[in-house]
């Protein structure tokens, strides 16, 4: 019985070692549940990508992955002696961020180039060795703390310029590229992630970002040791890029979205129109995630003015429907019919969004939900909107007529809120006493 136990722990340990490091997606997560409850209310941030290539208006780090020696060296050695933002204002960045309804910002302390954005002892090859000689991750979270915005710090462990240094292949998938298989780069790692989390008072979140699965265990449990309040987003729970899953889940999740097509500022970028935005923001919210929406101020330190009106859109929506976005959850139904539903989180109200597509002022619209049940309690209103008499009709009363009926809750609307003349972007219905009803597919 012994052999075969022995034989069977070598059979094992064979299998095992033969596993490919890559096979298998391994993230953990240590955030504690108040603050992930935290996080989840915060429904929407500011991502910010900016590093030394913004100079060229090049994409962020990835220009050095199959490139040549030559190309290297002019990279990591021009590129620092280019960098001067004359027009570097976060204070104006953090108003934005503000007047667009962001909680929480997360701004690129570290990419994978290995560009430092903050006056680290860790590398010469840092922000406060170039013309503008300033310490700008000091200065971002100065800022943004002014106008009460938490703050998130973006890291990469992968390290272009280390591995330049060493003489290796620049590459995010290489043996020598992981932290848990280059001493100096965890070394580096480690000491940078301290300056980071201890060195600007509290640091509210953390978005880990690299190639390898495997080291992410490595840098998150390190992270938490350091500041157990920590939310990992990145590294500790789903933050998919540029795209929406397909169902809800109960657990926080972040989505990355870029404005235009680039992370960082490029100039011939196109940008998505702000409804567009706004509609992605509903979705996100409808599946229980955070819409972490990212800006790319260019080479002079300034936020395109293109993308600077697709925020005062956001939150100009905000302004009106708030309460449908901040601290809320999934439904029991989170879409029906092509109408997307959220709840407050003691579910008292149910938010319906109502595609505002070429829905003219002073235009009704009806319609049935049947996943609504009411009663003759239930109270309908529209967000933003008072429901008395109409700009330029005072007989016309704009207040929604419902009724509760076996096959779901009848609501007749008028959109009557002169928001924007040109509006397409989703009206808002609060629905108070009143319920799902029962879902056998809810998430």
């Amino acid at each position: 019985m012994t052999h075969r136990k022995n034989l069977f722990l070598i059979l094992l340990l064979f299998q095992i070692s033969f596993i490919p490091a890559f096979s298998q997606k391994i993230t953990i997560d240590k955030n504690k549940p108040l603050r992930k409850e935290w996080f989840q209310d915060l429904a929407l941030g500011m991502f910010i990508h900016w590093n030394i290539d913004v100079t060229y208006g090049a994409v962020i780090s990835h220009s050095l992955a199959a490139s040549s020696r030559e190309y290297q060296e002019k990279y990591f050695h021009d590129l620092p002696e280019l960098f001067n933002p004359m027009h570097f204002d976060p204070g104006a960045w953090a108003t934005l961020a503000r007047i667009a309804g962001m909680k929480y910002v997360v701004f690129t302390a570290k990419h994978h180039n290995g560009f430092c954005m903050w006056d680290t002892r860790t590398t010469k090859f840092k922000v406060t060795n170039t013309p503008f000689g300033k310490d700008v991750l000091k200065e971002v979270i100065a800022a943004f703390r002014k106008e009460g915005i938490a703050i998130g710090l973006y890291f990469s462990p992968d390290d272009f310029h280390i591995m330049f240094e060493q003489g290796l292949p620049v590459s995010r998938a290489t043996p020598e590229s992981e932290a848990t298989r280059n001493s100096e780069l965890w070394e580096t790692d480690k000491a940078q992630l301290k300056e980071l989390l201890t060195g600007y008072e509290k640091i509210d979140i953390l978005f880990i970002d690299e190639n390898s699965d495997w080291a992410n265990m490595l840098v998150a449990n390190y992270a938490w040791q350091l500041n157990p309040d920590l939310v990992i987003t990145r590294g500790g729970m789903p933050t998919p890029e540029k795209f929406i899953p397909d169902e809800p889940t109960k657990a926080p999740w972040e989505a990355c979205m870029t404005i235009g097509r680039h992370w960082q500022y490029v100039g011939s970028d196109y940008d998505k129109d702000a409804t567009t935005l706004i509609e992605h923001l509903v979705e996100i919210r409808a599946k229980g995630g955070n819409l972490l929406l990212n800006v790319g101020p260019d080479a002079s330190g300034r936020i395109p003015e293109s993308q600077q009106v697709r925020l005062r859109e956001i939150g100009l929506w905000l302004l009106a429907n708030s309460s449908s976005v901040y601290n809320t959850r999934p439904g029991d139904f989170y879409i029906e019919n092509d109408i997307w539903f959220t709840q407050s989180k003691d579910k008292k109200k149910i938010y319906a969004f109502l595609n505002g597509a070429d829905w003219g002022r002073m235009q009704s619209r009806a319609f049935l939900l049947p996943c609504i049940m009411g009663g003759n309690k239930t109270k309908v209103t529209v967000l933003g909107q008072g429901g008395g008499i109409s700009e330029y009709n005072p007989t016309l009363k704009t207040a929604p007529i419902y009724k509760a009926t076996d096959d779901g809750l009848f609501i007749s609307v008028i959109r009557a809120h002169r928001l924007n003349d040109t509006w397409d972007n989703p009206i808002v219905l609060q629905i108070e006493n009143a319920r799902f009803r029962e879902n056998k597919n809810k998430y």
